[in-house]
């Protein structure tokens, strides 16, 4: 291929999930400035797609809860046949893999048959569980940016390298509307204190701890009449989901979860993501988590840290309280909030230390640190532009 300014850069990239598709369009957009003559082909889902990435499959079709069924093994076989044919026709310069790992360590394996160098952005959670995978990851990953601290002293005791580039919610997490804004629109009263209530983003999570989310928060009425509070509903969930709220001092919104999080005490929420989200506003929070036995059973076995909660794990101690499984009762979360509420010194304890774990996930600009290590493994890098 000629070196030169008009020349097309053809990299492939794949993000499976939600995440993956908000943090993926930020990357694609920074090493689209980066280098301008690119054309980026994949897998992504609609923020990847406003971003100009050409899907060959719509990361929706990849969205799949548990075990597969036959017809869902059988388009997942068809969608990397129809990979490998572009493969084999078209190489791309670069393959860059956004977290995904069940579909995207499989893919990196196959891209290294045909020579095609491999960028990782946002590792797989190996350091919790499956921590045999990082051999697979030094055979088949040329270079990968991850983006907890913790993450590079792991991979150091493996004898690999990778890259921290901060982390890309520290760009996202960023409340639009002041107080008076977001409580005109939810209804909420202006003078009253507020709990937000965070029951995940899957089904099976919100079947089994929103129940639990507001039996707590009518014990925590009960002691503070004047609290009011806020269910999120996740983007993508059915409406069916959440069931007809009897207490008219609830309210259910859609989207606005970064100014629930800024306007309220404290919030209850499920363990994932959602919680670093609540780490970079600030808010005190109890986490919560409840599978069923066996699964439990099976986790313990398996997972390999010591906190189920991202803010705990950043911190290396538990700041925010976790109620897992039988602990994970209405009385002990209604208990763990009222301390928010009724202890100002623990409360700023808690922000204090959030403040300092957000200190550790980097001064933003995560997806142009992200997208210059990937802009280095191309083959024209000496033609690239740097961020001004």
């Amino acid at each position: 291929m000629s070196a030169g300014p008009d020349t097309t850069l053809h990299v492939f990239l794949v993000a499976g999930e939600a995440s993956g598709d908000l943090h993926g369009a930020s990357f694609l957009r920074a090493l689209r400035e980066i280098v301008p003559h690119l054309h980026a082909v994949g897998i992504g889902g609609p923020k990847l797609r406003a971003a100009g990435l050409q899907c060959l499959y719509p990361a929706e079709s990849l969205a799949i809860m548990g075990l597969p069924s036959w017809q869902e093994v059988r388009k997942i076989i068809a969608i990397f046949r129809r990979i490998k044919e572009h493969f084999s026709k078209n190489p791309p310069a670069l393959l860059v893999l956004i977290d995904f790992p069940e579909f995207n360590l499989r893919l990196a394996r196959m891209a290294k048959r045909f020579g095609i160098p491999v960028f990782y952005y946002i590792s797989p959670q190996i350091w919790a569980w499956r921590t045999r995978r990082v051999k697979l990851i030094k055979k088949v990953v040329d270079r990968m940016a991850v983006v907890l601290p913790f993450e590079v002293d792991f991979y150091q005791k493996f004898g690999y390298e990778v890259h921290f580039v901060g982390h890309p919610l520290i760009d996202v997490v960023r409340p639009a509307l002041n107080r008076k804004t977001f409580f005109r629109l939810a209804g909420l009263n202006l003078a009253k204190p507020l709990i937000g209530i965070f029951p995940g983003s899957r089904p099976r999570e919100i079947r089994t701890l929103l129940p639990l989310f507001l039996e707590a928060f009518e014990k925590i009425k009960y002691r503070r009449p004047g609290i009011q509070g806020v269910i999120v509903k996740a983007e993508g969930i059915d409406d069916d989901l959440i069931p007809k709220i009897k207490n008219p001092a609830v309210k259910v919104v859609k989207g606005y979860q970064y100014e629930v999080m800024a306007q309220s005490e404290a919030i209850m929420v499920a363990s994932g993501t959602v919680t670093l989200e609540a780490t970079i506003v600030g808010v005190p929070m109890v986490v919560a988590y409840k599978m069923g036995k066996l699964s439990y059973l099976l986790a313990k076995r398996l997972v390999k840290v010591p906190y189920a909660s991202l803010p705990n794990l950043l911190a290396g101690k538990e700041v925010v309280p976790e109620l897992l499984q039988e602990k994970a009762t209405p009385d002990n979360l209604a208990e763990a909030l009222l301390k928010f509420l009724e202890d100002k010194n623990y409360a700023d304890k808690v922000r204090n230390g959030l403040s300092q774990i957000k200190e550790t996930l980097g001064p933003g600009g995560a997806s142009w640190r992200a997208a210059e290590l990937a802009a280095g493994l191309l083959p024209q890098a000496k033609f690239l532009i740097s961020r001004p």
